[in-house]
């Protein structure tokens, strides 16, 4: 069996057997899970409540986080912070905070790469490398959280020395445009929500994805409300249903962007194997089972997908289900032929959807000017 990488990767049990091995008192294991989840430390150095000598025997053989960050990106309104991290093996995965008014939201991944093809997605045109540990997925959620409460200091360090400017270079990636972004405007100093929406297919990594949503949702570790966390999801039936008998009301998203088999097999390779019958099927299973209503993610896509032919369909394919549908206006990849619809046209698709019973929001793009959409960022620092 492969040995941990970080402490993340151990449940508080198994952390304290490994302290108990090293002859360390039981309450250091409590010690050391407060430090982790509620002190959001990032360096056992900084666990000053333990001996000098644990300290540095948790540094060399179980560091506190197994992310090391290797680039990082903020858009110029500063609302959006995309940061692509290292893995232990070299490897590199994408995370993206987006501040709002009343929230403060990260995207995380599941996967080094993705293994679903979508053809307008840079991650889904790279492949997949291999799945993330559970501890690799919540480190991402910590680091954001990190990152908030440090900004929150110097929010206030600037706001008491007046002199100083509140600026900032727009990125920290070596060869990226200088200019400068103001401060990002939301008024919550702490992370609110969490979207398993980035890099790979949360459900083709089902377990170690639910381990870490476990951690994440457990009030003695980070202690996020599960309704404040989103899955998305391709469109996999088999895990549609399985989450349906999680205890955990996480809530469920579905990536759709097509409302027939002939476009969406073009879009999603995966509709080939699960057309979209059979997603809709698991959907329903889950509505029923769970009584709650389900996201379904339709990424616009100018003369592809965004015609009120295309919407009229998607009303009638989803008419009668307890469902809301995100529209969003694609992310678009440099070179690539599927381009984002305008904003008149993701307007009038709103409008036919609503017309129609469906609920409908156009949302708002963000990070646009840092290569936001996944796998950007990776697709360029990789070459």
């Amino acid at each position: 069996m492969a040995q941990p990488t970080s402490l993340l990767e151990l449940n508080k049990a198994e952390l304290a057997a490994r302290l108990a091995a090293w002859h360390a008192p039981r309450y250091r294991a409590d010690q050391v899970w407060e430090w982790l989840y509620k002190k959001l430390a990032a360096d056992p150095a900084e666990m000053t409540n333990l001996p000098a000598e644990l300290r540095d025997r948790l540094a060399a053989e179980l560091p506190a986080t197994p992310l090391t960050q290797a680039a990082e990106q903020r858009s110029r309104d500063g609302q959006t912070v995309k940061w692509l991290f290292r893995l232990p093996d070299g490897l590199s995965i994408e995370t993206v905070l987006m501040r709002y008014d009343e929230r403060n939201t990260v995207c995380i991944s599941t996967q080094a790469g993705c293994a679903m093809g979508c053809v307008f997605c840079a991650t889904g045109q790279a492949g997949l490398a291999r799945n993330l540990t559970a501890g690799e997925i919540v480190a991402q959620v910590l680091a954001a959280a990190r990152w908030l409460v440090e900004d929150e200091g110097r929010k206030t360090k600037d706001e008491s020395s007046p002199a100083q400017t509140t600026f900032a270079p727009s990125s920290s990636v070596v060869g990226h445009p200088s200019s400068f972004v103001g401060r990002p405007s939301s008024s919550v100093g702490h992370l609110t929500n969490i979207v398993v929406m980035g890099m790979g297919e949360p459900f083709a990594n089902y377990d170690r994805t639910w381990a870490a949503l476990r951690t994440l949702t457990d009030p003695g570790a980070f202690g996020l409300g599960a309704r404040h966390i989103t899955v998305s999801t391709v469109g996999l039936p088999q895990g549609i249903r399985k989450m349906a008998d999680e205890p955990l009301q996480i809530n469920l998203a579905v990536s759709l962007h097509a409302a027939n088999d002939a476009l969406r097999t073009q879009l999603v390779p995966i509709n080939h194997r699960y057309p979209i019958a059979e997603v809709l099927a698991a959907v329903r299973d889950y509505v029923a089972r769970t009584k709650r209503r389900v996201t379904f993610e339709y990424a616009l896509m100018n003369g592809i997908n965004d015609t009120p032919g295309h919407a009229r369909e998607l009303g009638a394919l989803l008419k009668g289900l307890l469902c809301h549908v995100n529209l969003i206006p694609l992310n678009p990849v440099a070179e690539s032929p599927y381009q984002p619809a305008t904003a008149e046209n993701a307007a009038q698709f709103q409008q036919i959807l609503d017309a129609r019973g469906i609920a409908a929001t156009v949302r708002m793009r963000r990070g646009l000017d840092i290569d936001a959409g996944c796998g950007q960022l990776r697709r360029r620092m990789n070459g």
